[in-house]
């Protein structure tokens, strides 16, 4: 595995997110629409909502991989987050997702006081399952239907994490 760098986004890394996602097999996995503009890639870094941290994987200074955790703003769900992550189709299979999710789960077991973690994941993306269930997450249920995806409807499992008492 490479040296990778996690780091917070940065205003200035609004060309190379749009870049990431804008792969077919990056947003394939995703719920973002193809052909994403740099307007609104600079405007989502920009306006990010309370809650929200957005970690960039890099190598040698190329982003190469993102998360987005959002820890939940209501009363009765703070101890939860849930979070989407994406990586850059060249760099699959090489530790980022690896990286990427450590570095999130620490932040959310020792900094956010995040009980829970969850996350929706479409149904034939297996080696994003993989990755979730080597980090300890369980499928909890499906959802037929989930989301709309080159012209046809797909499913999606909800999964989740729990944080184990030390």
């Amino acid at each position: 595995m490479r040296n990778v760098q996690i780091r917070h986004v940065e205003l200035t890394d609004y060309s190379a997110m749009q870049q990431l996602f804008s792969h077919p097999q990056v947003y394939r996995d995703t719920l973002q629409l193809p052909l994403p503009s740099l307007e609104m890639w600079a405007k989502r870094i920009k306006e990010m909502p309370a809650g929200m941290h957005n970690l960039v994987a890099c190598i040698d200074e190329k982003i190469v991989g993102q998360l987005t955790v959002e820890a939940n703003q209501r009363a009765r769900r703070r101890h939860v987050a849930t979070f989407g992550i994406a990586i850059d189709a060249d760099f699959c299979r090489q530790g980022v997702g690896s990286v990427l999710m450590a570095t999130m789960i620490d932040l959310c077991d020792n900094w956010l006081n995040i009980q829970r973690i969850e996350l929706t994941v479409f149904i034939d993306n297996l080696a994003a399952i993989a990755l979730y269930r080597k980090f300890g997450f369980e499928i909890e249920g499906t959802s037929p239907c989930f989301a709309f995806r080159d012209g046809q409807f797909v499913d999606a499992y909800h999964m989740g994490r729990i944080k184990q008492s030390s």
